[in-house]
């Protein structure tokens, strides 16, 4: 059964000439149709990330199979189901992290990579959950293993990543401690749950980091900007610390001292989400559902918006990223 009669066609957004120049521009093409084990959504919105603005770049190219088109995180509701999608039926609300596709008026998502909209969310809140929630809980939680209790670390607090980190581990008993680069940026990150924030552009943070724990650091430290940074993490992990290295904002090379990985027992690790098995993506959804949803549903994390656009503006929500100054998530809303 269809919820609504599917168009032949849609509207999308595209990358045009790919690279230094990149643009985003809005185009119309066949609509989807959705395979075993897969629903076609109507989108409502879809949350920015930077991995889109690394597309755009020519830097991050889809995995093969998935849809060129960008965005890796939407909500909607169910038009119609492939075979083998127990559990979800046309008409339900849900939210769902993709490979690509999400910049359009319909997406095909793989059934298992779909999560219920949280109680008392909007369809434009719940669209910035899924690449975020993700990536922090298989980051943090699976393979950083943060136990209740232990001191968390993570850069950018202010990112998306950073405020869902900063609610996520704060909401699961640990001490959390940010790094951003503004007194406003701080605050911010106090006012999420933070229980320290500290000024890069005025501190030293392994020091501030030192002081806070007093000399032991750093339990789990979740870091988007490596470069120069791999080895000041080394310097503020605790012993037996783990480090989860998600991004390269800082730069891909890294000329640093590796002696505190063997003499504190440090783990080292890194990952992208988006090229893995539905199957394992599968997972992680499911301790997202049973783990962090009755958090956001009884309003002790909330996602954090900090600007809503038009579909059509898709090129300018990207520009709001680029230029750093955001709190929060960016949202393309499709109507």
């Amino acid at each position: 059964m269809n919820l609504e009669k599917i168009p032949e066609s849609m509207k999308f957004i595209a990358i045009e000439d790919s690279g230094e120049n990149g643009r985003l521009v809005v185009q119309t093409g066949p609509c989807p149709t959705p395979g075993k084990g897969e629903v076609l959504v109507k989108v409502a919105a879809a949350g920015i990330n930077r991995p889109d603005l690394m597309q755009v770049a020519g830097m991050y190219p889809p995995p093969p199979g998935a849809s060129d088109i960008p965005g890796l995180e939407l909500s909607g509701q169910i038009v119609t189901c492939g075979d083998d999608c127990d559990g979800l039926e046309p008409g339900q609300a849900v939210c769902a992290l993709v490979a690509g596709g999400a910049y359009a008026e319909y997406a095909v998502v793989p059934a298992a990579q779909c999560l219920p909209v949280p109680k008392g969310l909007s369809l434009t809140e719940a669209a910035c959950l899924p690449e975020t929630f993700f990536t922090v809980w298989h980051n943090v939680f699976d393979k950083a293993a943060l136990k209740k209790g232990e001191v968390f670390m993570v850069h950018g607090g202010t990112s998306g990543i950073g405020t869902t980190a900063i609610q996520m581990a704060k909401a699961l008993g640990s001490t959390v401690i940010a790094t951003a680069g503004s007194a406003d940026k701080c605050q911010a990150c106090l006012d999420l749950g933070a229980d320290h924030a500290i000024n890069y552009r005025e501190q030293d943070f392994e020091g501030a980091v030192m002081d806070i724990t007093n000399g032991k650091g750093a339990n789990v430290i979740l870091d988007m900007v490596a470069g120069e940074y791999i080895g000041r993490n080394f310097k503020c992990a605790a012993q037996d610390g783990r480090i989860a290295v998600i991004a390269f904002l800082g730069g891909p090379k890294a000329n640093t001292n590796f002696l505190p990985l063997l003499t504190k027992r440090l783990t080292l690790t890194g990952s992208t989400l988006r090229a893995q098995p539905v199957a394992a993506k599968g997972e992680i959804a499911q301790r997202l559902h049973k783990t962090i949803w009755p958090l956001i549903e009884d309003g002790q994390i909330k996602p954090v918006i900090y600007r809503e656009l038009p579909f059509d503006e898709a090129q300018s929500a990207h520009d709001i990223l680029k230029q750093g100054d955001h709190i929060g998530k960016v949202v393309i809303k499709m109507a």
